[in-house]
C-alpha cells in the first residue's frame, strides 16, 4: 500500500470491524487509548491485524505515540 487515503481507509475498516468504532471517528489525530478507550489487549489485537493486513511489523512501543494513526501512515508508506 502506498496511498495515504487507502491506508487510512484500511485502518478505519479494521477499527470498525474489530472494535465497532465509526469510521468517521477515526482521524489522523486519533489516539487509541484516549479517544477509543483501548486497553492493552485491544492494542495487541490491532498489532496482529495490522501485521496480517500489511505484512509489516508494528512494535508495541509504537502504540504509545500520541497521534497514533499519523505514525502508522508513516510506517506503511515507507
Amino acid at each position: 500500500m502506498t496511498d495515504k487515503d487507502e491506508i487510512l481507509e484500511m485502518i478505519r475498516s479494521i477499527m470498525q470491524e474489530m472494535f465497532e468504532i465509526e469510521p468517521a471517528d477515526v482521524t489522523l489525530a486519533s489516539r487509541l487509548y484516549e479517544d477509543f478507550d483501548f486497553d492493552s489487549i485491544d492494542a495487541v489485537d490491532m498489532i496482529v491485524k495490522l501485521k496480517e493486513v500489511t505484512g509489516k511489523a508494528v512494535k508495541p512501543e509504537d502504540f504509545k505515540t500520541p497521534e497514533l494513526l499519523r505514525m502508522w501512515l508513516s510506517l506503511f508508506l515507507t
